[in-house]
């Protein structure tokens, strides 16, 4: 009879059996196996150090690119703007490589009559009643308020006159005026003004801000459109940014057909290349009256101006 006992032993020694099956099987497969892991870690290995040296590599050549067009742009640029006047407008986000830009226009002879960073509450919603009353009030007697929208628009109404200020226009503002009107927007911080701001230039190179993310992204995206479509109505108009992000105002411009017709744009901002080919571009503007989308981002039609003056 089969009994309790020997059930236990049979199962003891099954057990056994795979135990020494599992014991023997694992030697016999762990030093194959083991060796296989081994050599698949060091090409790992192997490929992220060569992936790694072509990064080190690419960023150099980037580097080296910038210092190139750097140096280059003392000679590419001499006289290209000489006598010119222009005002620089900075939207929130981008006053870094405004400066830049700035430089490169005076490197091409540029004399840059106003410097005018907008600031964020400019495109504040809760404060579009005040910035209305505020255009309306402080218009000046070379600043006729003829030239303004009627509308209940306040971003739009204060953009139109920022750029009668600044612009030439049928009769240049006094200078009195000019800092009359800045002085009236930049007390209560709507923008802020370099020192020594007058009026009276031939274009606005208008530097395009970040991109909002926030609930009024949308809102303000609008309303930076609204500031450039005021900004070129009386004077060429060069804007220049990137084109990252939902809602940037390169992009914007290039995809309305009415605005792209009028204001030429240049979307690699933040490149030493972008800066130089923004005082191209606004020579080419200002010799020849050509209307150009130029950089290396989807719209560009190409890098630089095909015959810079």
């Amino acid at each position: 009879m089969i009994n309790f006992r020997y059930h236990v032993v049979s199962l003891t020694a099954v057990f056994l059996a795979l135990a020494i099956g599992l014991v023997a099987g694992t030697a016999a497969l762990n030093g194959p196996v083991s060796e296989n892991l081994q050599n698949k870690l060091e090409e790992l290995n192997k490929d992220n150090n060569v992936r790694r040296e072509q990064v080190t590599q690419l960023n150099e050549a980037v580097n080296r690119n910038q210092d190139f067009a750097t140096q280059i742009a003392p000679m590419l640029l001499s006289g290209k703007l000489a006598g010119r006047k222009l005002a620089v407008v900075v939207l929130p986000g981008n006053e870094e490589p405004a400066e830049a830009v700035a430089k490169m226009l005076t490197v091409a002879g540029a004399t840059i009559t106003a410097r005018v960073e907008v600031e964020e509450k400019f495109f504040d919603a809760s404060f579009v009643n005040e910035l209305l009353y505020l255009a309306d009030e402080s218009v000046q007697d070379s600043i006729p308020a003829a030239g303004l929208p009627r509308n209940s628009d306040g971003i739009e109404t204060a953009s139109a006159l920022l750029a009668l200020t600044l612009l030439q226009g049928p009769t240049t503002p006094t200078p009195g005026d000019v800092t009359a009107v800045l002085a009236a927007f930049a007390q209560p911080g709507y923008v802020t003004v370099q020192e020594g701001a007058t009026g009276g230039a031939e274009a606005i190179v208008l530097v395009a801000g970040t991109p909002a993310t926030d609930k009024t992204a949308e809102r303000k995206s609008a309303a930076a459109v609204t500031v450039a479509t005021e900004f070129r109505r009386n004077q060429p108009l060069i804007v220049v940014g990137d084109v990252a992000g939902d809602g940037n105002l390169v992009a914007s411009i290039r995809n309305d057909p009415s605005l792209a017709k009028d204001i030429s744009t240049v979307d690699n901002l933040s490149t030493v290349q972008g800066q130089v080919v923004t005082a191209l571009v606004t020579a080419d503007r200002l010799v020849t009256n050509r209307v150009g989308q130029y950089g290396t981002s989807a719209g560009a039609t190409a890098i630089v101006p095909s015959a810079a003056p």
